[in-house]
């Protein structure tokens, strides 16, 4: 199902801002509301809330005098808790000095060290909690595989003719018996040469021979965002029937294409539905960091393949999706921060990064891709934010709990000096961030 691509008079612009105001809007929402909503347990009250910045398009009061408002500018938001001079938290000594002692109590700055601390970690931790809720949501919609040779899921192939029905069995594959699911793809990969494997099926009460077109074939899963697959028009279940000249018969077939392209365009004959389709394509060199930590760099158009068959799957208990949400939770930190020190130390390129462009892009692309892509890049983009704003940077959350746990060891807050000062460098550093990734997505833009 595609989201944005549908809607009329929607060109990809639009289609960029679109996504892009849908999945910061609910990562920003997300996050702020984490600072309100533990602040407003505490006991601390919030002056405002804002989703964006700049001029305000609408807004409204609710009954606790909370201003709940949407400005112009969707590149954040922000929580002004009474005695703050902004939304950066920091405090306004002349609205404090003026205070009565009920309203000092019910101010950020009046609260405790520990409620302080609550409030401002929350916003991260909320973020952490939607893509954990995102992550095992999925799960539990798209279930999980069993290792049993029962068929689960048939994906439909152009042309093609699948004999295997879903429930079926697989007893033998070319003549082999097999136990689990993944014997099948063993043995498909292990065939000198990819073509129709002859499987023995029990379907029902029957044992039947049917045959199945080769199950790795050059189809097409996933087209990454930004990349040369993406800019030059292929799609999810296109069928890629030649590159380069050559007829391909399995993904392992384009692989080697791209691989002994040199990164040259490459012309791909492609069957999309009942339409055959002509596309040229240019592979780039690609770093790509792996999951042990290291990093590749090889020729890559940027798609993923999809499978004929795929297993019987189970929808795990909500618990059980929780707890595999927030491991895939850890799992995108630990990429994240292992990506982050390869820029640092020069192993991987800073062009990596992407800016509010970028981002805008890949929204744009993802939302066109299909819902889930979009759901699946909120959680990504959330778990990035929340782990960002805990850096013990100055105007970030976690620059914020550094403050606070400097305070809570020395009985009183840093100097007043101390604190514009590291403020102005922490919002430098972020500002200069921001530049140089938005630098990056011009260049990305120019090169495309």
């Amino acid at each position: 199902m595609e989201l944005i691509s549908n809607l009329p008079i929607v060109g990809g612009f639009l289609s960029s801002a679109i996504g892009f105001i849908l999945v910061l809007g609910v990562v920003v929402f997300i996050h702020e509301y984490g600072h309100y909503i533990v602040g407003r347990w505490r006991g601390i009250h919030a002056e405002t809330f804002s989703l964006g910045f700049g001029p305000v398009l609408t807004s409204w009061k609710d009954k606790r005098g909370t201003k709940w408002q949407v400005a112009a500018l969707p590149l954040g938001g922000y929580v002004r808790f009474l005695g703050d001079a902004d939304g950066s938290s920091r405090a306004d000594p002349a609205s404090l000095e003026n205070m009565s002692q009920d309203e000092r109590a019910r101010s950020f700055h009046g609260a405790s060290v520990l409620s302080r601390s609550l409030t401002v970690a929350a916003g991260p931790f909320a973020n952490f909690i939607l893509s954990a809720v995102i992550f095992g949501g999925m799960a539990m919609w798209s279930g999980l595989p069993t290792e049993e040779a029962v068929v689960g899921e048939i994906t439909p192939l152009p042309g093609q003719q699948v004999e295997v029905e879903s429930g079926d069995r697989i007893l033998t594959v070319n003549g082999t018996e097999i136990e689990a699911f993944g014997d099948l793809y063993r043995i498909a990969n292990d065939m000198p040469q990819a073509g129709p494997l002859d499987l023995l099926v029990k379907r029902g009460d029957r044992q039947l021979n049917v045959q199945i077109p080769y199950p790795l074939p050059p189809l097409v899963y996933n087209v990454e965002p930004l990349s040369a697959a993406s800019n030059a028009g292929l799609r999810p279940g296109d069928l890629i029937q030649s590159a380069g000249g050559k007829d391909l018969h399995s993904f392992a077939d384009l692989v080697t294409a791209v691989l002994g392209s040199g990164g040259e365009t490459i012309e791909m004959q492609v069957q999309r539905g009942q339409e055959e389709v002509r596309l040229s394509i240019t592979p780039r060199m690609t770093e790509r960091l792996q999951p042990d930590g290291t990093i590749e760099s090889k020729v890559m158009i940027g798609v993923s393949g999809d499978a004929l068959l795929f297993p019987e799957t189970y929808r795990p208990a909500p618990w059980t999706a929780l707890w595999i949400g927030a491991k895939r939770v850890v799992e995108v930190i630990d990429m994240s921060l292992t990506g982050i020190g390869h820029i640092i130390l020069g192993n991987l390129g800073a062009d990596n990064l992407q800016g509010p462009l970028g981002i805008a892009q890949i929204s744009g692309e993802s939302a066109t891709q299909g819902i889930g892509n979009l759901i699946s890049l909120i959680a990504v983009i959330s778990t990035a934010i929340g782990m960002l704003n805990l850096f013990p940077i100055p105007v970030l959350d976690g620059g914020h709990l550094l403050m606070f746990g400097y305070e809570a060891l020395s009985g009183r807050p840093p100097a007043e000096s101390i604190m514009r000062i590291a403020m102005t460098i922490g919002l430098g550093m972020v500002l200069l961030l921001m530049v140089f990734a938005t630098y990056n997505d011009i260049v990305r833009l120019t090169l495309s």
